[in-house]
């Protein structure tokens, strides 16, 4: 490892802020140490695809390509750039420091698989070569190993979890978003974001997204939120064919809002009365199942490789490429899971409910590994998260923390008629049934042959007829059950 040069005064050294899901200037406890420092700053982001780094899927990579160019304008907005390289980090960092002269480096620390250890090696061979380095938690709430039990060890349960960890939340102010950043003497070589490829090409499966990736938009949505759809967020996050969500999870998960803000947001919410307290709680308990998951991910291993409850690796399930191929493709023929896979492939992005309905139909009535689920959901996700989605997959297969018991099996008729009751969600994502009347947009197999004809559904042309049957899918898994307790 090189090191600095010593042909500069130590304040002129300049000081590294290696962006990762932290692509703000607001509240950036990296970037604040920066700056604090008084030495002229570097932005930089790698592009790591080191074997040990879990590749991004498809969607991921999307947004990023959106964020960076948000954040890089965001940083020229204040005389500053954002350097972009690509490769392995410790060699990026390397050739940075050796480049630059820098005697400061800083970052936000990640926990995903990989992470600790290759984040570990470089600040120990940043520091043997006589660079500081400074480390933050800008990416979470806490630390994954902040909350223990009064007897020691990790929550595996998220209430008492929960209960735990809001007590730990220091509310502490919001560090300034800076107005202007100390430029090096001079800037170091930058690759260009388009020489990346991040951007979907022959084809481009993206043109349906409507997001707009970015820190102003992050804020804005939030914004929007809190003054809307928070006022009845408990029960209208479980109902797809209305906007009752907050859809933060891609910009929280980017960093282009830190929990900390959403945190202290949803409290000035709280004080000014701008909804209910126990809708302001639900929507921050959400907040909380995504800490949770975090630290069953830093503690107990790699969720989406192993279970969580190692006797799940003992269940028998099924091959089945035609299966998996029409549940990827909405071709199920049950209307609610169609339309959900439909929605994943065209936004990036999956209503939560029909998350947990659409996991469960892949687990529970196909008996498909939940890993095949957790690949596709991580590639075609934008706001794919290593802990979350891995954390969910398991929730929703028995197998995980805290889990959903293995016989809790969705029924997707009955799920669809009590959250999506008049088939408006439906309607938009299977079009081929939007003339159905709601009592029979969820089932079409049990509609009267003049209800299908007056709708122009020919069930196995139109819209499939359903592969599996739900009563005969449900005893088979429970029988999978079974045998997996009698092991």
């Amino acid at each position: 490892m090189p090191t600095p040069r010593d042909d500069q005064p130590a304040s002129e050294a300049p000081a590294i802020v290696w962006f990762r899901r932290d692509l703000r200037l607001s509240d950036n406890p990296a970037l604040h140490a920066a700056r604090a420092s008084g030495r002229p700053v570097v932005p930089l982001y790698v592009l790591d695809e080191s074997p040990a780094i879990r590749p991004l899927g498809g969607a991921s990579k999307w947004w990023l390509d959106k964020s960076l160019a948000s954040l890089a304008r965001d940083l020229e907005a204040i005389g500053s750039r954002l350097i972009l390289r690509r490769g392995p980090a410790e060699a990026v960092l390397a050739a940075l420091v050796q480049e630059t002269g820098a005697g400061l480096a800083t970052w936000n620390r990640l926990y995903d698989p990989g992470y600790p250890e290759r984040d570990g090696a470089l600040e120990r061979r940043l520091v043997a070569a006589g660079v500081e380095v400074s480390t933050h938690e800008g990416c979470y709430l806490l630390a994954p190993d902040a909350v223990q039990k009064k007897a020691g060890g990790t929550f595996n349960v998220f209430t008492p979890f929960w209960r735990a960890a809001r007590t730990l939340v220091e509310e502490r102010p919001a560090l300034p978003r800076p107005s202007q950043l100390k430029s090096p003497a001079r800037w170091p070589a930058c690759e260009a974001l388009a020489s990346w490829g991040l951007h979907p090409t022959r084809p481009d499966w993206s043109t349906g997204f409507d997001w707009r990736p970015g820190e102003a938009d992050a804020d804005a949505l939030l914004r929007e939120f809190l003054s809307g759809a928070l006022k009845s967020y408990a029960a209208d996050r479980d109902r797809p064919g209305v906007e009752g969500t907050s859809r933060l999870s891609p910009h929280l998960h980017w960093g282009e809002i830190g929990p900390r803000q959403v945190w202290r947001a949803a409290h000035r919410a709280q004080e000014r009365r701008a909804a209910p307290d126990d809708q302001i709680d639900k929507f921050l308990a959400e907040v909380g199942w995504r800490e949770f998951n975090l630290q069953i991910l830093a503690n107990k291993g790699d969720l989406a490789k192993v279970s969580f409850d190692p006797a799940f690796d003992r269940f028998p399930f099924r091959r089945d490429p035609q299966g998996l191929k029409a549940w990827q493709k909405g071709l199920t023929g049950y209307p609610m899971v169609d339309a959900g896979m439909r929605q994943l492939w065209a936004l990036g992005w999956m209503h939560n409910r029909v998350r947990l309905i659409t996991a469960s139909f892949l687990v529970k009535h196909l008996l498909i590994d939940w890993r095949e689920g957790e690949a596709w959901f991580w590639d075609t996700l934008v706001d794919a998260d290593h802990a979350n989605n891995a954390g969910n997959w398991q929730w929703v297969a028995g197998s995980g923390a805290d889990a959903s018991p293995w016989f809790r099996i969705f029924n997707p008729v009955t799920q669809g008629e009590k959250f999506d009751p008049s088939g408006d969600y439906i309607r938009r994502w299977a079009p081929e049934l939007a003339k159905l009347p709601a009592s029979a947009i969820h089932a079409p197999w049990t509609a009267p042959p003049d209800v299908l004809a007056a709708a122009g559904v020919q069930l196995g042309r139109t819209y499939p007829r359903p592969i599996v049957d739900h009563a005969a899918a449900r005893a088979r898994a429970l029988d999978a059950l079974k045998s997996l307790r009698a092991a």
